[in-house]
């Protein structure tokens, strides 16, 4: 977060910015650079990093889907609908309802998803939750295209599309940390039982977890952190995606250590997404979903390729 604090349109020493951490003087330059513009942005990258990678690793376990993420599901394009439908209808909502309206959307497109893949015949199965999701997905993406379009929103929005921390300010790190560390703090709760049930339901009810009580506080908790982050950094996929199988890998299938280390990783990969947008072309900037996009896309495809016996 030093590094990443340090370099910009303007390179500064980490003396300096450990100055302007511990001792900040307004009066400074510098220090103002850093306390207003990219200190939240960094801070901003790694919870929101955080936020992502559990909730995809939450979508993995609850569901047993080895591809599921909250953006290959259509959970962020739910709550970036809602985030258009604010924009035309309420341009002067505060930031405050903006996340709740964020929730709401994504919380209705994991509904949707969910209903259109278990009423199929043979049931809920990986295969047919991806499939809803691209679906669902597709078809909340081409809503909140065509609102920006009618509405003249397409400048506005553009930032949700693409994902982004330049806009994260303290006003929004003050609601959101809070929110999204009680989410990650609840959902270590459930973790015992989340490990359960990724090894089977008939495991998990022979050793006494209630599966659909389980799953049901799993996906709100997942919700809760994809929505609220979609709210402040925009539609940033893939992040759920790699983090989680990462995490298998250091640390094996318990999900008591999946989580807190999934959280970590996620904080560092999109600190350094980050800082690669900004570092490709200064002082022009990427899109920083277009960063993470280049590990995750490729990851995604030798996951589909891996596991396509088993979907």
């Amino acid at each position: 977060m030093f590094l990443a604090i340090s370099f910009g349109a303007k390179e500064m020493t980490l003396g300096t910015v450990w100055t302007a951490v511990v001792h900040y003087n307004p009066a400074v330059t510098t220090h103002q650079i850093i306390h207003e513009l990219r200190l939240p942005r960094v801070l901003g990258a790694a919870v929101m990093g955080a936020a992502f990678a559990v909730a995809g690793a939450l979508m993995q376990g609850v569901t047993r889907n080895p591809l599921a993420d909250s953006g290959i599901l259509g959970i962020n394009a739910g709550a970036t609908l809602m985030v258009a439908l604010s924009f035309a209808f309420f341009p002067n909502m505060p930031y405050s309802m903006l996340v709740v309206m964020s929730f709401m959307g994504a919380a209705f497109s994991a509904l949707s998803i969910f209903l259109l893949s278990s009423t199929s015949a043979g049931g809920l199965t990986p295969l047919k939750l991806t499939i809803s999701g691209a679906v669902v997905a597709a078809l909340l993406h081409s809503l909140s295209s065509g609102i920006a379009i009618y509405y003249e929103l397409s400048q506005d929005l553009a930032f949700w599309y693409a994902g982004g921390v330049a806009g994260v300010r303290w006003s929004h790190l003050k609601l959101l940390i809070p929110i999204i560390i009680i989410a990650i703090i609840g959902v270590l709760a459930l973790s015992r039982s989340i490990s359960l049930i990724s090894l089977g339901d008939e495991v998990a009810a022979n050793l006494g977890v209630k599966t659909k009580r389980v799953r049901l506080l799993g996906m709100i908790g997942a919700l809760v952190l994809a929505g609220v982050s979609v709210s402040a950094v925009g539609s940033i996929g893939f992040v759920g995606l790699v983090i989680p199988h990462i995490s298998r890998k250091l640390v094996g299938v318990d999900y008591r250590y999946i989580i807190p280390v999934s959280a970590l990783l996620g904080a560092v990969l999109l600190v350094f997404a980050d800082l690669g947008a900004r570092m490709v072309n200064p002082p022009r900037e990427l899109a920083i979903g277009a960063m993470v996009a280049l590990v995750g896309a490729p990851f995604f495809l030798y996951l589909a390729y891996k596991e396509k016996r088993s979907l």
